[in-house]
């Protein structure tokens, strides 16, 4: 019979127990921006690498857009209090390679957590873009996306055109529009995330520059270049179709997803990444297709650039920290992981095994045009389409958008709006150039 001393004693003991077992699971502080269908999958990635093994726990926190978590990052970081693994989308990376002394090269965390870590196993356009010119990788490709075409299938077939012919050309587009509105569509084009789609992706499509110095590749001094005759015939194409309420604008960033997705815009450009809500809340058949291009230039259509975002490490962590960073980056890295999310999201396989067991699985014939992001980025890249890496790329966005709604409302001309975001851009560079060099 215990007396109450050992009862006592054995309640303390059970209690120390399961203290020590509470505190040998390290925690992972994740800070994200995944809202809606990709926010339940980034809490399902965290929830299985939990149950995965029992000495590192994964707490995944969703911090607004990206423009908000960054800021939040940076603002902790100096507080001295900031997570551990931070996403940070594409036009943040020439910003977070500058933050020496706050992050840690995602090669050094994998060698540091002791974890197997081979820059060849990731495909080449993704891993390029978080490439230092000395060949280190520096984060963890994520969510790594493109632009493509998206179109409701349904709205065709009441406008009378061929659901399975998408338009592959921009003129193309401008004839389906107006087809679209004149069976009623109030909506027959928009787009997100202007520059991206249609200053960024579209340079690289048709091999041209957005900007000198191989798109920001070459040296901090590089500057906007996009004011090109192809360029302004682009911008001008756009503006005329806004102006016969072919094209409609409907926001910033990515604001125009929403009207896609219910329905009340037939065709958009804009990300990948946005599969996962039209599969779960769209209520019309619809189709994936490549960024259209205009025929006649000589190149194109050459590949498209990278867009979502990576995972970047914050310095100052402990050694059984880094330990579970690495672990869960080699999680994600895995070939059915990695697929899974893929066929999931729309966001491009990080690795070449995940695509190969994608492909094996007879997901893209199940799936027509869930290849097209793929394919887009699998081809051979040049300097002038291998991407878009610029000092304050967040600001010239957010000006590119400040111009070119001027131009879309019929108050400024085409010519007009790129003098002024290019002037007004490269004053953006000049600035960061200035407190990044040496």
């Amino acid at each position: 019979m215990q007396t109450l001393s050992t009862k006592f004693a054995a309640a303390l003991l059970l209690t120390l127990g399961v203290s020590t077992a509470a505190h040998a699971q390290t925690e992972i502080q994740w800070w994200h921006s995944m809202g809606g269908a990709l926010g339940d999958w980034v809490n399902d990635l965290a929830r299985d690498f939990n149950a995965s093994q029992k000495d590192y726990k994964i707490v995944p926190s969703y911090k607004g857009s990206y423009d908000e978590s960054m800021t939040a990052a940076i603002a902790a970081f100096r507080a001295g209090n900031a997570p551990h693994i931070l996403q940070v989308f594409e036009v943040g990376t020439a910003t977070m390679m500058a933050s020496k002394g706050a992050i840690v090269p995602v090669g050094e965390v994998m060698k540091s957590g002791g974890a197997k870590f081979d820059q060849a196993a990731y495909v080449p356009a993704v891993a390029g873009y978080y490439t230092a010119p000395n060949g280190q990788m520096l984060s963890f490709p994520f969510n790594s996306s493109t632009t493509v075409f998206h179109y409701n299938k349904d709205a065709f077939k009441a406008a009378g055109l061929d659901p399975n012919k998408p338009p592959s050309t921009w003129p193309e587009v401008a004839l389906a529009a107006a087809k679209l509105k004149a069976s009623g569509h109030k909506c027959p084009f928009t787009t997100s995330w202007v520059s991206w789609t249609q200053l960024e992706s579209f340079s690289a499509w048709h091999n041209v520059e957005y900007a000198t110095k191989n798109n920001g590749f070459g040296g901090l001094d590089t500057r906007l270049a996009f004011d090109t005759p192809l360029h302004l015939r682009h911008i001008e194409n756009l503006a005329n179709m806004a102006r016969q309420g072919l094209f409609v604008y409907k926001g910033r960033g990515n604001a125009a997803d929403a009207t896609f997705v219910s329905g009340e815009c037939a065709m958009m450009t804009g990300s990948s990444g946005l599969y996962a809500n039209i599969r779960k809340s769209a209520k019309f058949a619809n189709g994936i297709a490549p960024l259209p291009y205009y025929p006649d230039v000589a190149g194109a259509p050459q590949n498209t650039v990278i867009g979502g975002a990576s995972l970047w490490v914050m310095a100052g962590k402990k050694p059984a920290e880094t330990k579970g960073i690495a672990q869960f980056f080699a999680y994600l890295s895995r070939p059915e992981v990695a697929s899974e999310s893929h066929k999931r999201t729309g966001y491009l396989p990080v690795t070449k095994a995940a695509y190969e067991l994608t492909d094996k699985s007879g997901f893209y014939k199940e799936n027509p045009g869930t290849d097209v992001a793929v394919t887009q980025m699998i081809r051979k890249t040049t300097d002038k389409s291998r991407g878009v890496r610029l000092g304050n790329f967040v600001q010239i966005r957010t000006i590119i958008d400040e111009e070119f709604e001027g131009v879309w409302a019929g108050k400024k001309t085409a010519k007009e709006g790129i003098a002024a975001a290019i002037a007004r851009g490269n004053e953006q560079l000049e600035r960061f150039q200035k407190a990044n060099s040496k």
